[in-house]
């Protein structure tokens, strides 16, 4: 059973910085793809980061330039550091593994850490 913990969210002030990590229970090389995607209420889940475990990122639009996804091989931990952040970055952020098996694709999500930015 694969386990995706985050932590690193908290109240921050509009214009400030956090770090958010994921823990992640099993060998990255077992997956193909890691990613961070966000949720406010009453809205979709969105993209916010992801980076395919043969180097190439993608970024959501509004994070692009904010936010930079990076991983740990040797820890098996994946980080999303944010910058200058704004009110409506405040959300819950998940982090997400995608796994490619003979039988076919598998996603593993963590329970969420709450990010809050005040304006």
């Amino acid at each position: 059973q694969v386990r995706l913990v985050e932590s690193g969210g908290g109240l921050v002030q509009s214009g400030g910085s956090l770090r958010l990590s994921c823990a992640v229970s099993a060998s990255l090389h077992s997956f193909n793809a890691m990613g961070w995607y966000r949720q406010t209420p009453g809205l979709e889940r969105e993209l916010v980061a992801q980076i395919i475990l043969g180097g190439a990122t993608n970024y959501g639009d509004s994070m692009k330039g904010r936010f930079t996804v990076s991983i740990d091989w040797a820890k098996n931990a994946v980080y999303l550091q944010m910058v200058s952040l704004k009110p409506e970055d405040t959300a819950v952020y998940y982090c997400a593994a995608d796994q490619l098996l003979p039988e076919g694709r598998r996603d593993y999500w963590g329970q969420g850490t709450q990010v809050t930015v005040s304006s």
